[in-house]
């Protein structure tokens, strides 16, 4: 089972349910967004893939400089309270993260300890060493396009998530599918805020 989603027509509501502010800047911006593409795939009873795609129209190498700049990206990533390198046993990339927000009236945060591999400039892959989810893991993928003579990104975000037996999944996979559309979206505004500050 596949359902799709449309950012610009959602994110309206979606802010008016939510109360942070890059969210409202976000949806206050929402003319000038792109649409981004949310699929979710069921995998299992309790697994989830969900993909998120954008165009930005920005080559690829400031939009990985922007994606592999680790600690800087809860600067800017909505619902992101924390992104840190921590110290890899075979000198790999091993970064946590914890997100937190509010889902129905409490604060619910989790927490996840990635390995990543950087394979530039074509993708960036990842899979959970620990944290709050069976399982966690997944794929940032930049691939060129060509409009005129301008080169853009077309940016793809999948995630394979497992929630734990506490966690309702039909509640993570709403909320998920719309924080990877307004991270996608806050990517596409840093690069281009990044782009026009160096041009």
């Amino acid at each position: 089972m596949t359902e799709q989603y449309n950012t610009t027509e959602d994110l309206a509501l979606i802010a008016a349910g939510e109360d942070t502010n890059l969210e409202d800047n976000l949806a206050a911006n929402v003319n000038n967004l792109p649409s981004v593409a949310v699929e979710i795939e069921k995998i299992a009873e309790r697994q989830r893939q969900i993909t998120a795609k954008v165009q930005i129209p920005q080559p690829v190498e400031p939009i990985w400089r922007v994606l592999t700049d680790y600690e800087a990206l809860a600067d800017f990533i909505p619902n992101l309270a924390k992104s840190r390198l921590l110290e890899h046993p075979k000198g790999g990339i091993r970064l946590e993260q914890i997100g937190s927000q509010r889902l129905l009236n409490f604060n619910f945060c989790a927490r996840v300890v990635l390995d990543l591999v950087e394979n530039f400039p074509k993708e960036i892959n990842f899979q959970m060493v620990e944290g709050d989810f069976k399982g966690f893991s997944g794929s940032w993928y930049l691939e060129p396009y060509f409009l005129g003579e301008c080169i853009g990104t077309n940016l793809c975000y999948t995630i394979q998530i497992w929630p734990k037996l506490t966690m309702p999944v039909t509640i993570i996979e709403r909320r998920l599918s719309k924080d990877l559309r307004l991270n996608l979206l806050a990517i596409h505004q840093r690069v281009e805020q990044l782009a026009n500050q160096n041009s």
